[in-house]
């Protein structure tokens, strides 16, 4: 009897052994299956929407800029309002995606961090709420574009808020720095998880060499980006989170132990001339 009671345990202990060495492989699998899903969702939506709106150019940021420049002062203040950022309500339905709009409320967005930015980005929970509410522009989804750097394999679709939520589908761009549509004395910061058991997303940013290249794809243009800088930074160290002055920078963050039961954060940091 208890021959066959070691027997069943053993056996139970093999499976249990199995399922945790191939759990992470599957989900990882899932994973990335997930984020092509959705990155060919994004193509999928801009190719349509811009055919409805029938042109394939963004509106010219100098005329966005000119026609509200009033608005820069007040708009990023009323990120943290519970009413909408936008001027149209839409009461749950379903709407047509308005690419223009979400341009000209990127660009005032972008202009006025570099007036406010020190004042917004204080903590932690500053960068979790979304920047904008894309369902508001009739994106439902909450996928701003995505971010690849083809010399590692990467490929993730881009969530606005930087939260563990979207951390866990992809990569989430910190609110309270610059939207990732480029441009002079902007600072996208983009960040990730690596370790992240049964998701490979940011584990391979230390592979990246100085040069290399990073691409983001919104839904006007794409850029493209050569890896100038890495490093590590301890969490409360976040001055390359910060716009620079003249520079158009993509800075990629992700977690890393410090060897002391604590995380340094693993900075890659962009620039595009």
């Amino acid at each position: 009897m208890k021959r066959r009671i070691l027997l069943v345990v053993s056996i139970l202990l093999v499976f249990v052994g199995l399922a945790l060495l191939v759990a992470p492989r599957v989900s990882n699998q899932v994973g990335i299956q997930i984020a092509h899903s959705t990155i060919e969702d994004f193509k999928s939506l801009k190719s349509e929407a811009t055919a409805d709106e029938g042109t394939d150019e963004k509106p010219s940021e100098e005329n966005t800029t000119n026609q509200n420049s009033q608005k820069n002062s007040s708009f990023v203040s009323h990120i943290d309002d519970e009413t909408e950022l936008t001027e149209e309500e839409y009461n749950g339905q379903t709407v047509k995606p308005n690419f223009t709009r979400l341009y000209m409320d990127s660009v005032i967005y972008n202009e006025a961090l570099k007036q406010h930015q020190a004042e917004l980005l204080i903590n932690e929970q500053a960068y979790q709420k979304p920047s904008l509410n894309l369902s508001s522009y009739g994106i439902e989804n909450n996928v701003y574009g995505y971010v690849s750097a083809p010399s590692i394999g990467m490929e993730l679709p881009i969530y606005l808020g930087g939260n563990n939520n979207n951390m866990a589908l992809g990569t989430a761009h910190m609110t309270y720095t610059s939207l990732p549509i480029g441009g002079e004395s902007t600072n996208c910061v983009l960040s990730g998880h690596s370790g992240y058991i049964g998701r490979i997303f940011f584990d391979y940013l230390p592979n990246l060499n100085i040069g290399d290249e990073i691409v983001v794809e919104n839904y006007w243009n794409t850029l493209t980006y050569q890896v100038t800088r890495k490093q590590i930074n301890k969490s409360y160290e976040s001055a390359d989170c910060f716009i620079t002055d003249g520079k158009d920078l993509l800075t990629l963050i992700t977690c890393i132990s410090d060897g002391h039961g604590g995380f340094d954060r693993f900075y890659v940091i962009a620039e595009r001339s």
